[in-house]
């Protein structure tokens, strides 16, 4: 380091050979030069010389320059006293909230976003830049062919002062047309194969599963199971392939019934139709099944035992049997309508294909009570049936609650049961689930909702009886 960067009680120290050495230097400098300016003014050879002097100048200088940059690899010091140590910061993003070059502050909030773009190179690399400029990062993306063009699907995490309308402006400034963009959260976050496998794996342990595996496949849609046609009217057949139509799908059962699915914020995609057609033929492959749940033995304050299991059309039997034991004003409670036809009713209640059936059955196996919880469309329905000298004895409200906890369980939002408003037992057995409950009342029908949105995220199974 050189002298003048030492220094004693803060300030440099100078040393007087250093000045002599300056001094004869400058001396003999300008004798050499009063030397050359005699020899080339005097002599015969001055201008030669003035060239070759100037050769030798610039050789020197480009030796010079050649030699510093070959072995000068330290920057000069400019500054006489210490510097400071630089701070040490791990790579990555800035822990400072607001700083320009990290965002907008606040934290990030997931979007789940569709647009469509033209099928040609560069626009999809146009639609990322979109989005990088806006700080948005892209975690998953999907691509769903067209003919005239490609539909791709985002999961994006963008900052949380970023608003949905900053988004689709920049998409639109991009070439992104007919967007789509709403909120997700963490379940988005898993890819498509693996959510589509597990679906399947669902849809293969319970046939009740395959309308909530459609629709979380889907998104929020509606989805109704037509019975087959009839020679006194019915939905039309469709072709074995399926049809698809903009918003809606149509997708035959193996029992000749019509599966369909409605969307009417999101026209489907020929890649969604085919996911949705795999997960049907799937069910249909499998036939009726019903996971092999454990049963509860409940003892009943009379010291009487029961168990709850769920059951499918293999009971049907023992369910008809049932409906001969109760009583018309119990039948007509429960349907709404002719005594005489409770029992056509009874093959598509037990189907697993339409919901999830809970018997409530005594030691020598006959069934005293029956609850269902149907999917109606994009609700979901609950009903029970009680025999006569079973009523009042708590069996409908285990079954009730264990209907709701169900519900809960596959992500539904709310439950509701129609009745009749003479239906006491009904509605003291919703009024005891403990939920925030809503009243209808429509020419002596009553419809009750429970909403389970404000309950919590798993609702624990009813206590038992005794």
């Amino acid at each position: 380091m050189p002298d003048v960067t030492r220094a004693k009680h803060g300030r440099p120290v100078h040393h007087w050979r250093r000045d002599v050495v300056e001094l004869a230097a400058l001396f003999t400098a300008v004798a050499v030069a009063d030397a050359v300016a005699n020899l080339i003014g005097h002599g015969p050879d001055g201008p030669a010389l003035l060239v070759l002097s100037a050769i030798v100048l610039a050789a020197t200088a480009g030796f010079h320059v050649w030699w510093a940059r070959r072995h000068g690899h330290a920057p000069p010091v400019s500054d006489t006293g210490a510097r400071p140590a630089a701070t040490a910061r791990p790579a990555g993003r800035s822990e400072r909230s607001g700083d320009p070059a990290d965002g907008l502050a606040g934290p990030g909030t997931l979007w789940r976003m569709r647009t469509t773009v033209k099928d040609e190179p560069g626009s999809l690399a146009a639609l990322c830049t979109a989005l990088a400029g806006q700080r948005v990062d892209i975690l998953s993306l999907q691509t769903h062919p067209l003919a005239d063009g490609t539909v791709d699907e985002f999961l994006l995490r963008a900052p949380g002062a970023l608003a949905a309308a900053g988004i689709t402006r920049a998409v639109a400034l991009a070439g992104g047309s007919s967007t789509w963009i709403e909120r997700a959260d963490a379940h988005d976050l898993v890819d498509a194969p693996t959510r589509v496998l597990g679906l399947a794996a669902r849809t293969a342990l319970d046939a009740s599963e395959l309308p909530l595996a459609l629709r979380q496949l889907l998104g929020r849609c509606t989805i109704r199971s037509l019975p087959a046609a009839s020679a006194g009217g019915g939905p039309s057949p469709v072709p074995a392939e399926g049809v698809l139509e903009d918003t809606v799908l149509r997708l035959p059962t193996p029992e000749g019934g019509v599966l369909t699915v409605e969307r009417p914020y999101l026209p489907f995609t020929p890649t969604e139709f085919a996911r949705a057609r795999a997960l049907v033929e799937l069910d249909g492959r499998l036939g009726p099944r019903m996971p092999r749940d454990q049963d509860d033995v409940l003892t009943l304050p009379e010291g009487a035992d029961i168990t709850v299991r769920r059951i499918d059309t293999g009971a049907l039997a023992a369910a008809r049997a049932m409906h001969e034991r109760c009583s018309p004003h119990t039948l007509g409670l429960r349907y709404h309508g002719p005594v005489g036809d409770a029992d056509r009713y009874l093959n598509h209640l037990l189907s697993p294909r339409f919901g999830r059936t809970l018997a409530a059955q005594t030691v020598a196996g006959r069934i005293v009570g029956l609850g269902h919880l149907l999917w109606d469309g994009d609700e979901t329905e609950v009903a029970l049936l009680v025999e006569d000298e079973w009523q009042q004895r708590g069996v409908g409200g285990e079954l009730l609650g264990r209907l709701v906890a169900m519900a809960a369980e596959a992500g539904c939002a709310s439950v509701y049961a129609v009745t009749k408003a003479a239906n006491t037992g009904m509605v003291a057995a919703m009024r005891g689930l403990g939920l925030p409950l809503d009243y209808q009342v429509e020419e002596g029908t009553l419809v009750i909702t429970a909403r389970l949105d404000t309950a919590p995220a798993a609702l624990p199974s009813p206590p038992h009886l005794g």
